[in-house]
């Protein structure tokens, strides 16, 4: 059994913005039980991540980390059509990740770690509508009788 829905995410900074939720919805409109479940980026200039959900201060020092790797003001882009934050967004993406396989379980559970969740990185100073593409495959809950 296959199930697939696009979520749309509205961003409006840039930063990791947690889709956990939004995730574990379609894998319970799915009916799916056992399996796995992709979540797919359509877009060159966010990403995706797993990253600690508990603690902010984990996810301000990787937003920030990246930054001082790959600065907006960096005058050797050449490729900066939308604006000064336009390349080092398409590198971030690339330095990231454009999709994560998470396992389902537990009758139609994500098998997160603990402090595990799913966030929508955006890489754009600028407001964005994002499309993140959700897949599940597996087994389908039986019917109560």
């Amino acid at each position: 059994m296959i199930h697939q829905e696009t979520l749309t995410l509205a961003t409006s900074r840039p930063g990791l913005k947690e889709c956990t939720g939004e995730v574990s919805s379609v894998v319970r409109r799915s009916g799916i039980s056992q399996g796995w479940v992709n979540v797919f980026c359509q877009h060159t200039s966010a990403s995706l991540v797993i990253m600690e959900n508990a603690d902010p201060s984990a996810r301000r020092d990787l937003e920030a980390w990246l930054e001082r790797l790959v600065p907006a003001d960096d005058l050797h882009f050449e490729h900066t059509l939308e604006g000064p934050d336009d390349m080092p967004s398409h590198i971030k993406m690339a330095l990231t990740r454009t999709s994560e396989t998470i396992p389902v379980g537990d009758g139609g559970r994500l098998l997160l770690g603990t402090w595990q969740g799913i966030f929508l990185w955006e890489h754009r100073t600028e407001p964005h509508t994002r499309r993140i593409v959700v897949t599940v495959q597996g087994e389908k809950r039986p019917m109560p009788s």
